[in-house]
């Protein structure tokens, strides 16, 4: 599966610590992460992760145009969460893009456990017959 992973500022060391629990399930997949989130995951993990660009440059709309050309099965995007938060359109644009193309997403921890486990039982394999071009699946057939 092509997984792709952004967190805010408050939230990259809780992708930290998700991605290193979970890390035998997401080594098993393709992902793609936002600079700083890719970087800080990776330092974390060691896992191999796409770096994009980050979120101030285009990151964001960078995941959302590879939502729009089935280039992703999954989105992890962890918050900011406070009140005082500035409303981000880009994120916004995002979420209504996985909303359009029934992409699963985890804004939240609870979530982002829900959706891993999920796609760990395989219970996520539906998403080869919409994306069968990831490198994921074909090695699977």
């Amino acid at each position: 599966m092509e997984i792709a992973i952004i967190a805010h500022d408050m939230k990259k060391e809780l992708m930290a610590q998700f991605c290193i629990a979970y890390c035998g399930i997401l080594s098993k997949h393709n992902i793609c992460a936002t600079a700083a989130t890719a970087k800080y995951i990776s330092e974390a993990t060691g896992l191999s992760i796409n770096k994009l660009m980050s979120g101030e440059q285009g990151g964001e709309q960078q995941v959302a145009s590879r939502v729009a050309y089935n280039e992703i099965d999954l989105l992890l995007c962890f918050r900011d969460t406070r009140p005082d938060a500035k409303f981000n359109p880009a994120e916004h644009e995002l979420l209504r893009m996985c909303d359009i193309y029934n992409i699963p997403v985890a804004t939240n921890i609870a979530t982002a456990e829900v959706i891993i486990t999920a796609l760990d039982r395989g219970d996520l394999d539906w998403r080869e017959i919409v994306n069968p071009h990831s490198d994921y699946n074909k090695s699977r057939k």
